[in-house]
């Protein structure tokens, strides 16, 4: 694809939104980059946005896994369990979401999204244990949930951190900045091995994924920031982060029912 300057400087922009998103909650990187690079930026093949938006997400979580890690807020052996196990899913997921048609399943994901935000906001006064750790209670669930996890994030071509942090939350009882932290991890993990598989069918815009990364690296930083702040406010990064999810479950059922029905 040949960028017009308007569409490079959408690109960075759009990129800036969405490395922010994973700065702030370790998720919304490309349910936020696929529609950005389809209605925004002008991308007209989804599978294209989707193998795009995987390694342009990848590489952005990894940067600002980078700041979250420096802070303290990885834990990293839970973290890795998650990654693996859920790397095996996420190429299981994402070979068959380049053939399938998966307007159905979308609207079951964004439901499963309305539950996990209601669930969020429930236990929104819960702190967790800030020193938790892989032992093996912990162990299966680990294994289990970032399987599925995986599997979802490459299914949908999403970096998955909307359902990793409650995902490493539900499985360890870690503190939400512990799990957004953790969760980059896993996104970094899921959207290499999504973007790889993309990569191999020629459906990755190399240029385009080089702009939304410079645009991600200058969100992330304050997206990292932002999410320090918010978390030494008993609950309120939770509140924002079940917020998030609702408001992109809605937009997903709105914009896929509406597909439906015409």
């Amino acid at each position: 694809m040949v960028l017009s300057l308007t569409q490079a400087a959408l690109s960075v922009a759009s990129g800036s939104l969405v490395g922010f998103s994973l700065g702030l909650v370790g998720g919304g990187g490309s349910i936020l980059a696929v529609p950005l690079l389809i209605y925004v930026v002008g991308v007209t093949d989804p599978h294209m946005a989707i193998g795009t938006s995987a390694i342009a997400v990848a590489v952005s979580a990894l940067a600002n896994l980078l700041h979250h890690g420096r802070a303290g807020n990885v834990k990293w052996t839970c973290a890795a369990v998650f990654a693996a196990a859920g790397i095996a899913g996420a190429f299981l997921g994402s070979t068959v979401g380049k053939w399938v048609d998966g307007q159905k399943l979308l609207i079951a994901f964004a439901i499963l999204m309305l539950v996990v935000a209601a669930l969020m906001l429930r236990k929104r006064a819960s702190a967790g244990d800030s020193g938790v750790h892989l032992n093996r209670a912990n162990l299966p669930w680990l294994v289990g949930i970032g399987f599925g996890t995986g599997a979802l994030s490459g299914f949908f071509g999403i970096g998955g951190g909307f359902l990793i942090v409650p995902g490493l939350m539900l499985a360890t009882g870690m503190p939400i900045l512990s799990a957004v932290g953790s969760s980059l991890v896993a996104v970094t993990a899921f959207g290499l091995t999504t973007a790889a598989n993309y990569a191999v069918s020629g459906l990755v815009d190399w240029s385009l994924a080089a702009l939304f990364l410079v645009g991600g690296a200058l969100g992330g930083f304050a997206g990292a920031t932002a999410a320090r702040h918010l978390a030494q406010q008993k609950g309120r990064l939770n509140v924002v982060f079940a917020v998030l999810i609702a408001l992109v479950a809605t937009y997903m059922l709105v914009r896929t029912l509406g597909l439906a029905a015409a």
